[in-house]
């Protein structure tokens, strides 16, 4: 389909490779086979591709990769932190959370962690990504069985970690803190830092 604005035509087509490759819809697997130009961040929540299109704010990266950072320097030997790597949950759902630590060896070929293989999973929340990463990829990442989620929430500027472990009985998350001015933990490993420092 073809608008037209002004002078200039605009075409309001959708890329061929933005249409389900089977009347059944989308796969985790498929994600792999995207062309080089579809946008970097994608995921799959059940069954739904989510592209995410929106400029990504400094704070937000920056909080990211200092405590990516921190996460890998804490990491035992034979554990990998990645950040912005999906997770493959099943056959329907690949999340990308911001951060995933992960109970196997670095591997430069890889494209995305199994279930059984990540400890714990963290979300940067941002505006455009409030409602899934609070309500909707908890749920999925406790169906998986993933032991530790970490949610980083914006609080009058400054970043505040909210912890949860899950409840093996239950399959859901229990809060387990929420914290402002230090975190430190034992699980899935020891790790000692400041939030505040993650931002500024």
């Amino acid at each position: 389909m073809i608008l037209t604005e002004g002078s200039a035509a605009v075409s309001t087509a959708l890329p061929s490779w933005m249409y389900p490759p089977r009347d059944t819809g989308w796969e985790a697997d498929d994600l792999d086979l995207l062309p080089p130009d579809a946008p970097r961040h994608i995921e799959l929540l059940d069954g739904a591709l989510i592209l995410d299109t929106s400029p990504r704010r400094s704070r937000h990266d920056r909080v990211i990769r200092r405590l990516t950072a921190a996460l890998e320097a804490a990491a035992p030997s034979g554990w990998t932190v990645e950040a912005q790597m999906t997770v493959k949950l099943n056959r329907r759902s690949r999340p990308e959370p911001d951060i995933v630590a992960a109970r196997v060896p670095y591997d430069p070929e890889r494209t995305r962690f199994l279930p059984e293989e990540v400890a714990l999973v963290v979300e940067v929340v941002s505006a455009e990504s409030e409602h899934r990463d609070r309500r909707w990829k908890p749920g999925l990442y406790a169906d998986a069985g993933i032991d530790h989620l970490w949610r980083v929430e914006d609080e009058n500027g400054l970043p505040v970690l909210h912890t949860y472990e899950l409840d093996a009985t239950t399959r859901g998350y229990v809060a387990t803190g929420v914290h402002r001015e230090r975190f430190k933990t034992a699980v899935p490993f020891a790790l000692d830092v400041v939030p505040a420092d993650l931002a500024r």
